[in-house]
C-alpha cells in the first residue's frame, strides 16, 4: 500500500492524524485506501452519462415513435384553421403517418371537390406551418 496515499486519506491536519466527529475524509479516497488495504481489485468507474432532459427527449420520443404522434396532433388541431369552417364540419383527419395525412370525407361530392379542386391548396398551407417533414401528401377517403 502506498503510503503518502493513507496519510493523504487520513491526514487532518491535527496533531496525532485523528479527525474528529467534524472532520470527514474524502469518501472516494478512502474507498481506494480500504480496497488496496484489503488487496481487493479495483473498482472500474463509470463514466459519467448523465445528459440534461433536453438533450434526452428528442431521442426518446423518437424512439417511441411520439415526435409523429405529437405533430399528428397539431395537425388534427389546426385542421378547422387551415381549410375553413365548412369543410372542417364535413371532414376530419383521421392520422398523420409517414408524412401522409389521411382525412375522413364525408360526402362524396366534397370528396371530388378536396381530391381535384382543394389538394394542393391545402396541402400548400400544411406544408407552410408544418415543414414539408412533416407533411409529404394528403389523401382523402369518403366514410
Amino acid at each position: 500500500m502506498n503510503g503518502a496515499r493513507w496519510e493523504a486519506a487520513t491526514s487532518t491536519g491535527r496533531p496525532g492524524g485523528r479527525a474528529s466527529g467534524s472532520e470527514r475524509v474524502n469518501p472516494s479516497l478512502r474507498a481506494t485506501v480500504i480496497t488496496e488495504w484489503r488487496g481487493l481489485p479495483e473498482r472500474k468507474t463509470r463514466p459519467d452519462r448523465w445528459q440534461s432532459p433536453a438533450e434526452v427527449m428528442p431521442k426518446l420520443m423518437q424512439r417511441l415513435g411520439l415526435r409523429e404522434r405529437l405533430h399528428e396532433t397539431e395537425v388534427i388541431d389546426a385542421w378547422s384553421k387551415i381549410v375553413g369552417e365548412f369543410i372542417a364540419a364535413h371532414s376530419a383527419p383521421v392520422a398523420l403517418r409517414e408524412g401522409v395525412l389521411y382525412v375522413r370525407v364525408l360526402q362524396p361530392a366534397l370528396h371530388y371537390e378536396l381530391e381535384q379542386v382543394s389538394k394542393s391548396e391545402i396541402l400548400r398551407k400544411l406544408k407552410q406551418r408544418f415543414g414539408t417533414k412533416t407533411i409529404r401528401d394528403i389523401r382523402f377517403r369518403v366514410g
